[in-house]
């Protein structure tokens, strides 16, 4: 299960709180303009835009997770488990696979506007990259500095939903989450003021409690509501630092503790990394469970004309300053 977010203040922010119960070794990989991205289905892209982001990289293909291109559109695949459809090759139709579709988007479109033309005649079709490694169920956000859409492929059909909030995370489909918000219509970051009755002379106890009820469970739909609730009402400085530090803690809001879900067989899902891309700059931050240190990789300081893979490993071990 993941959380996913945009944030703007001065610039642009684009990030994830990636949550399972193994790591596949993933690294922070920079695609240059000249790296030769291969489909199953269609022509090669032998030249695109530049992308960074985080990926497993397998026979030196970057299966990403999220990215960012150089000018700004960024995407992220989210678990969609018993919603996400797949279906077979189709004629006539762009025939791409799910582990595709973040380069095939980021590496042709520069806003969400262009990926909504391409995204007219998509089949994202039942495509695994390889025996060992079956295809995810997935559904996923594109977001540029303006906008934000989800994507969710389905037995209905490929589903397309404008997101004003810029917040995504799993089951169930987007329009539920929605609707979900008005039940919580009366969260407010002020103190609430007494509805219950005229006659009691009711006051709050503590602060805070414009929040009561605000959800505190990991479950998709309860992180959904904090993490919207938590960006939409969140204020910070318009500098970098203050920018970036803002956008953890807001995804740390709704990050996952090793223990708290337990997957069975003595394996717990937890938060292996969070995100924070500055998508206008083009640098990628990030910290891991046990490593809070925040950690940029800024792509514009790499050769982007070229034509080989850049992998940055990430710092996974915790890294503590002892004062005395």
């Amino acid at each position: 299960m993941c959380t996913a977010a945009t944030y703007k203040t001065k610039d642009h922010y684009f990030g994830r709180n990636l949550d399972l119960e193994f790591s596949y070794k993933e690294t922070v990989t920079i695609t240059p303009r000249n790296y030769h991205f291969s489909f199953r289905g269609l022509k090669p892209l032998e030249c695109h835009y530049a992308l960074i982001g985080m990926a497993y990289v397998v026979d030196n293909y970057p299966l990403y997770y999220d990215g960012t291109n150089e000018e700004g559109l960024s995407m992220a695949g989210l678990n969609f488990p018993d919603n996400a459809y797949y279906p077979h090759f189709q004629d006539g139709k762009d025939n791409v696979a799910p582990f595709e579709f973040i380069p095939w988007i980021l590496g042709q479109c520069k806003n969400v506007e262009e990926a909504r033309e391409k995204l007219d005649n998509i089949n994202l079709y039942n495509e695994p990259f390889s025996e060992d490694l079956p295809l995810s169920p997935l559904h996923w956000i594109i977001a540029d500095r303006e906008e934000a859409i989800v994507v969710e492929p389905t037995k209905d059909g490929l589903k397309i939903y404008d997101n004003p909030v810029g917040i995504l995370t799993n089951n169930p489909p987007f329009p539920y989450h929605m609707i979900n918000i008005s039940n919580y219509m009366r969260l407010s970051k002020e103190e609430p003021t007494n509805t219950f009755a005229d006659t009691l002379p009711i006051k709050p106890y503590s602060r805070g409690m414009g929040t009561m009820f605000l959800p505190g469970d990991l479950s998709s739909a309860s992180r959904f509501i904090k993490a919207t609730f938590t960006k939409m009402n969140s204020v910070s400085g318009e500098g970098e630092k203050e920018s970036v530090s803002q956008f953890f803690h807001i995804l740390k809001s709704v990050e996952q503790q090793r223990g708290l879900v337990h997957m069975g067989h003595g394996k717990y899902e937890l938060t292996i990394y969070t995100s924070c891309c500055n998508t206008d700059k083009g640098i990628y931050y990030y910290t891991t469970y046990d490593n809070s240190q925040v950690v940029g990789v800024d792509m514009n300081k790499e050769e982007l004309n070229s034509d080989k893979l850049v992998l940055y490993p990430l710092f996974v071990e915790k890294d503590m300053k002892i004062l005395n």
